[in-house]
């Protein structure tokens, strides 16, 4: 079975949520870029951060990340910032530009998950598919 939610989709939530808008674009089958606006020194810039879904173990997901030192330093700093929030203690860092989202620290995943087993997540031109088979 399979979810698919088109880039546009996520943008809108996300916008909804943060009230930042982070457009998606593909950049390879398990690939995607995530782009955003950073004031640097009184100027306005777009920094690009390609996310790649290395593997999915249990209900463990390991994604690895590419978007130079600057990026690294910014997403240690917003891991920190969010680590007491709700939701902040399913994403552990990993050594190097790697992170592991443990999606059985969500009790609502975990219902979802006694149901489902997660076998893939990847992308299109346009969505995220999300590769799922029922359990038995």
């Amino acid at each position: 079975m399979q979810l698919k939610l088109s880039f546009l989709e996520i943008q809108n939530m996300i916008a909804a949520k943060t009230g930042k808008n982070l457009p998606l674009s593909y950049s390879g089958t398990h690939t995607v870029r995530i782009s955003y606006e950073v004031n640097v020194l009184f100027k306005t810039t777009s920094v690009g951060l390609d996310i790649t879904v290395d593997s999915i173990e249990g209900n463990t997901i390991f994604l690895s990340y590419d978007g130079g030192a600057g990026i690294e330093f910014m997403i240690r700093t917003a891991l920190n910032k969010v680590k007491d929030q709700p939701g902040g203690d399913m994403i552990e860092p990993l050594d190097g530009c790697r992170l592991m989202i443990m999606l059985g620290r969500n009790p609502q995943m975990v219902q979802l998950l006694g149901r489902i087993e997660l076998k893939d997540i990847h992308f299109d031109e346009q969505h995220v598919m999300i590769d799922f088979v029922p359990r038995a």
